[in-house]
C-alpha cells in the first residue's frame, strides 16, 4: 500500500509540473513572436467577446475546482476503501488541474491573439489558485487520513 501512497503522490506531482511548463512554453511561443499574435488585436468585438468569456472561465472554474474537490474529497473519497480511495483521489486531483488549465489556456490565447491585459490576468489568477492544490505525499495523507504508524 505505501507503493501505491508513493507512486500515486508521485503522478500528481508530475501532472502539476507539467501544469506550470505549459504557460512557460506559451510564453516562450508567443514571445518568440510569429504571424499569429495580435491576429484579432483589431477586432473590438472579437477582443470583448474573447475577454468576457475568459472573464467567465476564470470566474467559474477557479472556485469550482477548489470547492469540487473539497466537496468529493468530504463526500465521496473518505467513505471507500483505501485503494480506491487513492484512485478518486488521483481522478479528481486530475479533473482539478484540468478544471484550472481551462482559464489559464484561454488567457494566455486572449493575451496573445488579441493583447489583451486581461487575458494574462485571469492566467495567473488560475495559476495563483494552482497553489492552493500543490501534490505531495504530505497532503494526500492527509487529506485521506492515513498516518505511517497505522500503516507500518
Amino acid at each position: 500500500m505505501e507503493d501505491q501512497i508513493k507512486h500515486v503522490a508521485a503522478r500528481l506531482k508530475v501532472i502539476f509540473i507539467s501544469f506550470w511548463l505549459l504557460p512557460v512554453l506559451l510564453i516562450i511561443v508567443g514571445e518568440t513572436g510569429g504571424e499569429w499574435v495580435g491576429m484579432y488585436a483589431a477586432d473590438v468585438r472579437a477582443t470583448y467577446f474573447a475577454e468576457t468569456l475568459v472573464i467567465l472561465l476564470a470566474a467559474i472554474c477557479v472556485p469550482v475546482s477548489l470547492k469540487l474537490f473539497a466537496w468529493v474529497l468530504t463526500r465521496k473519497i473518505d467513505k471507500v476503501s483505501l485503494p480506491e480511495a487513492l484512485y478518486l483521489y488521483s481522478f479528481w486531483s486530475k479533473i482539478r488541474i484540468v478544471l484550472l488549465m481551462l482559464p489559464v489556456l484561454a488567457g494566455f490565447a486572449v493575451y496573445y491573439l488579441m493583447l489583451s491585459n486581461k487575458g494574462i490576468l485571469c492566467a495567473f489568477i488560475a495559476l495563483t489558485a494552482s497553489l492552493f492544490c500543490l501534490p505531495g505525499e504530505g497532503r494526500l495523507r492527509k487529506e485521506l487520513h492515513i498516518n505511517k504508524e497505522e500503516e507500518a
